[in-house]
């Protein structure tokens, strides 16, 4: 029976109502655009969807959203999609929140046949609540259950009539994942060959995991943030002391400083993504993003922005030279592996303990916690960038986090804009501070007892 299909329409004719569906894409970054168009076209209800986003603003999943389609969505990231995240506060949605590489291992696990693993991310976090713990080397692991869908609707550059996928850079992301975890693949290509076209080393997915194929009538290609950089070289000021807190950019210049040359580092969103800006060439660091990219270059000039190639703040970027993509659960291996020098990730509260909150206000703020919870356990450095209080004034560096926790115990470096601090047994040391503080200020501004290192320094940065 051929697998071929003439249209979304077509192919989705028969998905019924309460369908459990996987949904490929990071962000809005290969996104299986004609068929989510499809499910709302025929009015689809009462969907379970799993996906790392579900959509944004409108765009993706989020159309779904809009026409109360969805019911319920495994997810690991919520920020920047007021749809869901109004859904869940109000209980119309249920959504079941998974770190990042927890719902990879999930969903490959299942096409794997196996029933579960063992995992140290989110010990010690909500996470946790109600699943069976392991000891094992010293160290806690929970058990996490396979997942697995009636379908798997993906998207891939190419394909041919027997179901072989090739996949465009990032876009890759969980999607060929995703088809191995369903009862029934369908997959959109944007152009559909005759086998023997494509290459036996250029697939990246085997036509055994997919049953239906289509060649998309139409793809939009919607960039979520579109991020350039000018042609001229930005010059820093002079090195120095400053007598007011620092800058976001002055953060991660300061940052860009810890960092080992020839190292491997990942970059949260937010101030930890400009720290990139920083980092010199010769120094040789190669930057990883949890969407599948290694060697993240700079932002791209008008003319580079490449649909395909986003970070995982769904930004545009390059690819230096030798830099790779890959699927989502090889980019969680290298989280999870160890094979990390350093996670940079911004936070709501750090700990004395060196715990950390960062991804939930409980009825105020949802915004998931996306691969943080792997990055914190699975890095072997973490370095927090953040304002030294909130905006109200109260401290962001306390005793022990009032948040929903991140991870327990694993940050030992915090940057601020008033402070440079490490954190070991003893809790907080601060190593340099801005000129323009005292300490008795600076710990008027810290939920917790600061310790001054003895080789304290006044914190320098360039004018940025």
């Amino acid at each position: 029976m051929s697998k071929v299909y003439q249209s979304a329409k077509d192919a989705l004719a028969d998905v019924k109502d309460g369908s459990k569906i996987m949904f490929g894409g990071f962000g809005l970054c290969g996104i299986p655009e004609n068929m989510i168009e499809e499910l709302a076209r025929k009015g689809t209800k009462d969907i379970t969807v799993i996906s790392n986003n579900c959509g944004n603003a409108g765009r993706g999943l989020a159309k779904l959203l809009k026409t109360r389609q969805v019911s319920k969505a495994y997810c690991s990231y919520v920020g920047g999609n007021p749809d869901l995240e109004a859904q869940i506060l109000s209980g119309e949605v249920k959504v079941e929140l998974n770190p990042q590489g927890t719902l990879v291992e999930r969903i490959r696990a299942k096409g794997s046949g196996l029933g579960g693993f063992l995992t140290p991310t989110g010990v010690g976090t909500p996470i946790a609540e109600g699943k069976p713990t392991f000891e094992q080397d010293g160290r806690t692991f929970i058990l996490e259950t396979a997942l697995g869908a009636d379908y798997a609707m993906i998207r891939a550059l190419k394909g041919d009539t027997e179901g072989n996928l090739v996949f465009n850079k990032s876009a890759r992301n969980f999607s060929p994942l995703m088809a191995m975890a369903a009862d029934c693949t369908i997959a959109e290509v944007e152009e559909l060959v005759e086998p023997g076209e494509i290459g036996p080393d250029e697939i990246h997915l085997p036509g055994i995991f997919v049953q239906r194929i289509f060649q998309g009538a139409k793809f939009d290609n919607p960039i979520e943030k579109r991020t350039t950089r000018s042609n001229e070289k930005q010059e820093l000021g002079k090195i120095g002391p400053t007598d007011g807190p620092l800058t976001r950019r002055q953060i991660a210049w300061r940052a860009s400083k810890e960092l080992p040359d020839n190292g491997y580092v990942n970059l949260g969103i937010g101030v930890p993504t400009l720290v990139a800006d920083y980092l010199e060439p010769e120094r040789g660091i190669r930057l990883h993003s949890e969407n599948g990219v290694l060697g993240v270059g700079p932002y791209p000039t008008d003319e580079q922005v490449d649909y395909y190639l986003i970070n995982a703040g769904k930004e545009t970027i390059t690819l230096n030279p030798g830099g790779s993509t890959f699927d989502s659960s090889t980019s969680f291996a290298m989280i999870r592996g160890g094979h990390l020098d350093w996670a940079i990730l911004g936070a709501l509260q750090v700990s004395q303990k060196g715990d950390l909150a960062n991804w939930m206000i409980p009825g105020k703020k949802v915004n998931g916690m996306g691969g943080a919870m792997d990055l914190a356990a699975g890095a072997r450095n973490t370095m927090i960038l953040t304002t030294h209080t909130d905006k109200k004034g109260n401290p962001k560096l306390v005793d022990d986090c009032e948040f929903p926790l991140t991870a327990q115990g694993t940050v030992n470096r915090v940057i601020t804009d008033l402070a440079v601090i490490s954190i070991d047994d003893d809790g907080f040391k601060v190593e340099e501070m801005i000129a323009g503080i005292t300490r008795d200020e600076l710990q008027a501004k810290t939920g917790a007892k600061l310790r001054f290192s003895e080789n304290l320094k006044v914190l320098e940065v360039p004018a940025v």
